[in-house]
């Protein structure tokens, strides 16, 4: 059993442990079972699931990733829009995978592609400093690419 300060009290019985939560008004929670013998802990039932449920939050908030996806006909206003919106998900501490998916003819026309992406970037340059996680690379549909906030 574990104190409410971070302690190891010791062993005790199922029944010891629950006396012993009585006498200080605690709850006894159980860490794990796995181990031999179980693991608990006293504490406020409360207050260890808020905290459970804020690093859960934490966790998800610092992995997502958005995306941008460029259309390989878009125009030079559109990429303005589309590097406002990448700014705002880069400021709010996300990455960015910014996709290009080509089509038909415009597999053939790669180079056109890249360049579309390459402009979108110093658009965004302008605006917020970025790191490249992932370099742009082809995919059997078109082109990928990561980015987040240096």
């Amino acid at each position: 059993m574990i104190g409410e300060d971070g302690k190891n009290l010791g062993i005790f019985s199922k029944d010891e442990a629950l006396k012993i939560a009585r006498e200080k008004n605690l709850d006894l929670i159980l860490i794990t079972d796995k181990a031999k013998p179980p693991v608990c802990k006293l504490g406020d039932f409360g207050k260890f699931l808020y905290q459970k449920e804020k690093k859960e939050k934490e966790r998800k908030r610092e992995v997502e990733i958005k995306g941008i996806r460029i259309g390989f006909n878009i125009s030079l206003n559109d990429l303005e829009t589309k590097a406002n919106q990448a700014e705002r998900f880069l400021k709010e501490g996300n990455k960015v995978q910014i996709e290009m998916i080509l089509r038909g003819r415009q597999k053939t026309l790669e180079q056109i592609g890249k360049e579309k992406i390459k402009k979108f970037l110093e658009i965004l340059e302008k605006k917020i400093p970025i790191k490249i996680d992932q370099e742009l690379r082809k995919v059997p549909r078109g082109f990928i690419m990561l980015i987040s906030k240096k």
